[in-house]
């Protein structure tokens, strides 16, 4: 992981959010990457906390964040999680009408969001895409302001509103859609229920290019665009003097992670040339669930043309683990380095010990000096929390 690209990313992000907005917030979305490192600096950088589980939070805790600076928005959450949320003071955005009852029984906050799915969904996968009819995710419009009247019947007096329309997303236009719905959301809950919001938040989504044929996200035309719907329709609508919000994890710190991997077998067959590696799925899922696009260089060899095709594979037991398909690279031998690029985002949060294969390690970068971070698995980590059960030992 790089920290340069982390720190130049949150600048760039934060310029043209200052360019547009009197008053912003980036809520770093931690399920991206929750080395606990890459969190210190996250806040470091004055980043604020989207979390979406109660370890994340602990997590966003131990690196250092106030539970001021966290916005908690879980789904499908059981009633000891919200608890736990609640007696540390970490501000709720409310997923559902069900999590909203459960959590005014345990405990009446201060401040509240809703999480509200606008009908606009968008990312580079369905299984990514957050919102719309076939979603999970958020409240509808015919339940919004009953979400909002239940809680201010309970006591809340300080409220927040909220969406998330997908992830990876390139494009402007869906955001532009979706904000406008979400406004006139917000809009009728302030018609009928006189509630005004010190936040309206905009969810994550932020892409980056994978392939090389893909172009960049344009931040100061996505956000230009924003914010002269967001000011018009705040002040036509009365929705009071609302932060602006954003929740990018993968912008963030997608470009800063590299995956080094050795070459161990190269199996020509009849139909295609494989490299085997030693990091799968278990190393980095995004190819195998998403059908995802990395960039994969030949990292001791980058003076050498690419002539040859090669499919890389995992060492898994398993058909689907492919890192890549039919990639242009140099000539491969056993024992070659291959760099699998924009690995810094959901690679080392979503590993694991399939196959019983211990996890990757983990190193920050920073101006020439390097350091470990997370220590490579050993055999013993697999045992870690099993028990034997009596009557087998």
């Amino acid at each position: 992981m790089s920290e340069s690209t982390i720190r130049e990313k949150y600048r760039v992000l934060s310029e043209a959010l200052s360019r547009n907005f009197d008053s912003y917030r980036i809520l770093y979305s931690a399920k991206a990457n929750t080395s606990l490192s890459i969190l210190k600096l996250m806040n470091r950088l004055g980043a604020y906390i989207d979390a979406v589980s109660p370890g994340e939070i602990y997590l966003a805790m131990e690196a250092g964040f106030q539970p001021e600076r966290i916005l908690f928005t879980g789904t499908m959450v059981r009633d000891d999680e919200l608890k736990f949320v609640l007696d540390r003071g970490v501000p709720v955005n409310v997923d559902s009408l069900s999590e909203l009852r459960r959590l005014l029984r345990i405990q009446t906050p201060e401040f509240l969001s809703v999480r509200i799915n606008p009908e606009f969904g968008a990312g580079h996968h369905e299984h990514v895409i957050t919102a719309g009819r076939e979603s999970k995710f958020g409240v509808w419009e015919r339940d919004a302001v009953k979400a909002y009247a239940k809680a201010r019947e309970a006591g809340v007096r300080r409220f927040g509103i909220q969406m998330h329309i997908g992830s990876g997303i390139l494009e402007v236009e869906p955001y532009l859609l979706a904000l406008q719905k979400l406004l006139e959301i917000a809009k009728k809950i302030h018609d009928e229920l006189d509630v005004t919001f010190e936040l309206i938040d905009i969810g994550g989504g932020l892409g980056v290019p994978y392939k090389p044929e893909e172009k960049a996200l344009n931040l100061n035309a996505l956000f230009d665009e924003l914010s002269k719907i967001f000011k018009l329709k705040v002040e036509e609508y009365g929705l009071g003097e609302p932060v602006f919000a954003v929740e990018p994890g993968r912008f963030l710190v997608c470009e800063a992670g590299v995956l080094l991997t050795r070459v161990n077998t190269v199996a020509v067959k009849p139909y295609k040339k494989f490299v085997g590696v030693d990091a799968g799925f278990n190393t980095l899922i995004r190819p195998a669930m998403y059908g995802s696009y990395h960039p994969i260089v030949v990292a001791n060899k980058m003076d050498k043309p690419s002539t040859e095709i090669y499919t890389v594979a995992g060492p898994l037991c398993e058909s689907g683990d492919l890192l890549a398909k039919d990639r242009l690279l140099p000539e491969v031998e056993e024992g070659d380095l291959l760099a699998v690029l924009n690995a810094g985002a959901y690679g080392f949060s979503m590993s694991s010990q399939y196959n019983s294969r211990p996890r990757a390690a983990e190193v920050l970068v920073k101006g020439g000096k390097h350091e470990l971070i997370r220590s490579r698995e050993t055999f013993e980590a697999l045992k870690q929390g099993q028990r034997v059960a009596s009557w087998l030992r």
